[in-house]
């Protein structure tokens, strides 16, 4: 069976239809850029042979040549920026054939098994999925992943980008059976019609996305009218072939599909159970445990090696993964990579810059951090900075008269111009109160409206460090106006003032925790930051901390410190 021979499957006669429809598309395009040339030769033959002679013949040569003119030279500006256009490539982590040998030479007998050409390279993608990626546009980069055929007729193999976690979680043989219908795509991309229309709409997606691109300059001005017409007649063109688009590509996926069902078919059931358990542990990953590190400039270099421990923490907290554990005495993954630990460090960068927009590479303000390390270097850390932003927010509150005091702040949760002078203050008033746990309570116990004040503060506190950070990052970034500007998939929503308030209330509780009742900072591999106290979690925090800071009720928390043995009033230390 060739490459070739998925066309007499069902599903790719149907991407092959759609595919025809798409070059028709192109082929209309070009008809009416050339329909004016060819009434003005026909014209100018007609009156070269002493035909359509007169003022009003010649008036109307001249002026159809004219048209004509315009309309090839309008083409050919489209006709350009398309082929000169940089499609969008996702951003992933090269993988060499000397770095993994082994994991080629498996997608190189898949290949073989399902009688289809074998991907061009393959690349790791800090992400649960997995997808063939073609990059041989004449204007992909080489350096980006990009591969240029040498030559016209040569056709070279997509990208098979294989989601990193993927590599960790799964054993071989799941991985080949989750991989097999995704090989099988190579079979119907190299069907020269498919390729042909992949490459005419990847065109145009990136004609479109370099005409509304940010220019500056001084002759940006002169250059927005044809980027302007470029971007308009690209977008018309994408809209008539959207339909067509989508059903080639499932008439593709269902020919992959097809084929690839006699390869590890009972397996391959087991495995997309594997695909859902890896989607929820790596999504607790990110969210709870990555995101705090990479707030405070830190970037947990394992994420795939604690994705493992990730999960396997689910399967022992969750009955519907009991026994998926037992699956980890079978040779994972990762075995097939040479230097395993490499890819999975420049997986885990590149995580933090997609969801993150971290910069590209470690630096002063932007150091890898190890799984050991964590709960001192992050976890400890994250606390004593929430801790001091809050009593940095309470002592401008509270400073007395004929102090720098701050004005009152309304009662909402919005960053407000008052909210933000009440924080503005980083030094503390000369006689301002220790940094205390009973400061706190006895602030948030006093008085109606008094957490709503203190979480406005904190909420102006936090966006004003944030954006100060964001112009650095923006420094940092390779390109931070292009295509390649960071991050694409922000992690969670902005948090309101009272969910960012109760997070300081808790960090300055764990913090006396910590230097007065012996508890220490802990990793909870699903929850994140956690708080051990005599070597157990305790996760019973968040209860207690809410009825003070929304209610203004101490006693829950009272009882809490109480039966932990924390002393509210000794100073904590801050950062």
């Amino acid at each position: 069976m060739s490459g070739t021979g998925a066309s007499e499957e069902p599903g790719a006669l149907s991407a092959r239809a759609r595919a025809h429809a798409l070059l028709r598309i192109r082929g209309r395009a070009t008809a009416v850029a050339i329909l004016p040339s060819a009434v003005a030769v026909v014209l100018l033959v007609a009156g070269a042979q002493g035909f359509a002679v007169g003022s009003g013949w010649d008036t109307a040569r001249w002026a159809v040549t004219a048209c004509a003119v315009v309309v090839l030279l309008l083409a050919a500006t489209v006709a350009v920026a398309v082929v000169r256009a940089r499609p969008a490539i996702s951003p992933t982590v090269p993988l060499l054939e000397r770095d993994a040998p082994d994991l080629y030479r498996l997608v190189g007998d898949l290949a073989d098994r399902l009688g289809v050409p074998a991907p061009s390279a393959i690349a790791l993608t800090p992400d649960c999925d997995s997808w063939l990626e073609d990059r041989t546009h004449p204007a992909a980069d080489p350096g980006r992943g990009g591969a240029r055929p040498r030559n016209r007729r040569e056709r070279v193999a997509p990208v098979l980008v294989i989601g990193s976690p993927f590599l960790w979680w799964m054993r071989v043989g799941e991985l080949r059976a989750v991989l097999a219908p995704v090989v099988a795509g190579t079979g119907p991309s190299a069907h020269p019609d498919i390729a042909a229309a992949r490459r005419f709409v990847r065109g145009l997606d990136g004609a479109v996305a370099d005409a509304e691109a940010p220019r500056s300059g001084p002759l940006s001005g002169l250059r927005g009218v044809p980027r302007f017409f470029v971007g308009r007649t690209a977008r018309l063109l994408l809209r008539s072939c959207r339909g067509h688009v989508a059903e080639m590509e499932r008439g593709v996926a269902a020919a992959a599909s097809v084929r690839a069902q006699g390869v590890d078919y009972g397996l391959r059931i087991v495995a997309q159970e594997q695909v859902g358990l890896a989607y929820a542990g790596w999504d607790r990953l990110l969210t709870r445990v990555a995101l705090p590190a990479w707030r405070m400039g830190r970037w947990p270099s394992r994420l795939d090696a604690g994705v493992v421990s990730a999960l396997t923490e689910l399967s022992r907290r969750d009955r519907l993964a009991d026994g998926f554990t037992s699956r980890l005495g079978e040779r994972p993954a990762c075995d097939l990579l040479e230097e395993p630990g490499a890819a999975d460090e420049a997986a885990s960068l590149l995580a933090a810059r997609l969801f993150h927009g971290g910069p590209a590479r470690p630096g002063p303000d932007w150091s890898p951090v190890d799984w050991q390390e964590y709960p001192e270097e992050v976890v400890d850390r994250k606390w004593r900075t929430e801790a001091a932003r809050l009593h940095r927010v309470l002592d401008a509150m509270t400073a007395p008269a004929g102090l720098p005091a701050t004005p009152a702040t309304p009662t909402s949760t919005t960053t407000t111009a008052s909210a933000a002078s009440a924080a503005a203050s980083p030094a503390r008033p000369v006689d301002a109160g220790p940094p205390t746990l009973a400061r706190v309570v006895e602030h948030l116990a006093g008085r109606p409206g008094a957490g709503e004040e203190l979480a406005a503060g904190i909420d102006a506190a936090v966006a004003r460090e944030e954006a100060s950070a964001a112009p650095r990052r923006s420094a940092e970034a390779p390109d931070p106006g292009g295509p390649d500007a960071l991050p694409l998939f922000p992690l969670q929503p902005p948090r309101t003032g009272t969910e960012l308030l109760a997070d300081h209330v808790t960090a300055m509780v764990c913090c006396a925790a910590v230097d007065t009742a012996g508890a220490a900072p802990g990793l909870d591999w699903l929850d994140g930051p956690a708080l051990l106290v005599d070597g157990a979690r305790r996760a019973d925090l968040g209860v207690p901390v809410l009825s003070l800071v929304e209610d203004g009720d101490a006693e829950p928390l009272r009882s809490w410190l109480d039966e932990v043995g924390v002393r509210i009033d000794k100073p904590v230390r801050l950062v």
